[in-house]
């Protein structure tokens, strides 16, 4: 059976979370039966298959984000939370 595509809120929706610095709040659950962003009570949710063991739910959280982002993971930094479950990613601002 084929992976189901990940559910991805607008990324105008999830810019509009980050504050004005361009860092954005993120909660993570790994191990997720599904891979889905959503915004619930003004906060982004980020749930990823992969489990958190060797920075390996960081990496997709990361590469889930800039997917609906519309830009590279390069562009995106883990700023806060490493090992923990609320995480702080700045976001590069776009050339023009």
């Amino acid at each position: 059976m084929a992976k189901r595509k990940a559910d991805l809120p607008p990324a105008a929706a999830i810019r509009a979370l980050a504050d004005s610095e361009g860092r954005l709040p993120v909660k993570v659950t790994p191990g997720a039966r599904v891979e889905a962003l959503e915004i619930a009570g003004g906060r982004l949710l980020a749930k990823v298959r992969a489990a958190a063991e060797e920075g390996k739910a960081n990496a997709a959280v990361l590469n889930l984000l800039a997917a609906a982002l519309g830009t590279a993971p390069s562009r995106l930094r883990l700023l806060r939370g490493a090992t923990s479950r609320e995480k702080l990613i700045g976001i590069e601002a776009q050339e023009s």
